[in-house]
């Protein structure tokens, strides 16, 4: 109990709370989207799902600092660059992110129309959504587990900020996913931030870093100007056109 009355140990909490929500929600962008391929009444669930992976895949990292820490150890080298397995893991993820996304915007000009979703061929493998979830999870739980390495010592402290940023997250990703289903170009807006992170996790993964502010700050930025976009179509009661449905066979 004597955690618990430390006031050290509450700060950390606090502001390792806001940092998981912040690393967070190229997290939910990617499940928002993924999920919005799915039935209406398996949507919530798929959500669910997904952030209960996420959680867990945290929590199992955070057991494993040991071997997260080893991680961090060169394989090989490439050109004189250490690639170690985190780089791996980053350059996989980073690559997976910008072939989906890319797969996504097409399906989404491209794909099929209206008339293969009304005889019930637009729903996704609800099974295939979870799994792709699942595979982008540990790439995204990388860099909030080694943040909360860095920023407490106590793993029930990490634990816990973990759980209470899912929690929020949780709260906040259905109204997030209503609002890019309600607003196509937010959602190809939303698929070019992740090719954006894919491009970031693979400089990352090579040994080039580039800065998180200046990657939220272009996030910001454009979801601004979008924002003054949907107002002015609003006014104008322009109606947004549909994006067409990925088909999965």
């Amino acid at each position: 109990m004597e955690i618990l009355s430390d006031p050290q140990v509450w700060l950390a909490f606090v502001t390792l709370t806001a940092l998981e929500i912040v690393l967070g929600i190229d997290n939910i962008i990617f499940i928002a989207i993924l999920v919005a391929r799915l039935p209406k009444e398996l949507q919530p669930r798929g959500r669910s799902i997904g952030l209960g992976l996420a959680m867990f895949t945290r929590i199992a990292l955070l057991l494993s600092i040991t071997w997260i820490m080893r991680l961090s150890n060169d394989l090989f080298t490439v050109l004189d660059q250490g690639i170690s397995g985190r780089d791996l893991i980053l350059i996989g993820g980073g690559l997976f992110l910008l072939a989906k996304s890319t797969m996504e915007i097409h399906s989404s000009l491209e794909g099929e129309g209206e008339e293969h979703e009304q005889n019930g061929k637009g729903s996704a493998s609800f099974i295939s959504i979870v799994t792709q979830i699942a595979i982008i999870d540990i790439v995204f739980s990388l860099d909030s587990v080694i943040t909360a390495v860095g920023m407490a010592d106590d793993v029930e402290v990490m634990i816990a900020a973990v759980v209470a940023a899912v929690a929020v997250m949780m709260f906040m990703a259905g109204p997030i996913s209503n609002f890019v289903d309600r607003h196509p170009t937010i959602k190809v807006l939303a698929l070019s931030f992740l090719i954006m992170i894919g491009t970031a996790l693979i400089g990352e993964g090579v040994g080039f870093h580039i800065p998180k502010g200046y990657v939220y700050f272009a996030m910001a930025f454009s979801v601004a100007v979008e924002m003054l976009n949907i107002r002015v179509r609003k006014k104008l009661d322009a109606k947004p056109v549909k994006l067409r449905k990925q088909i999965e066979e």
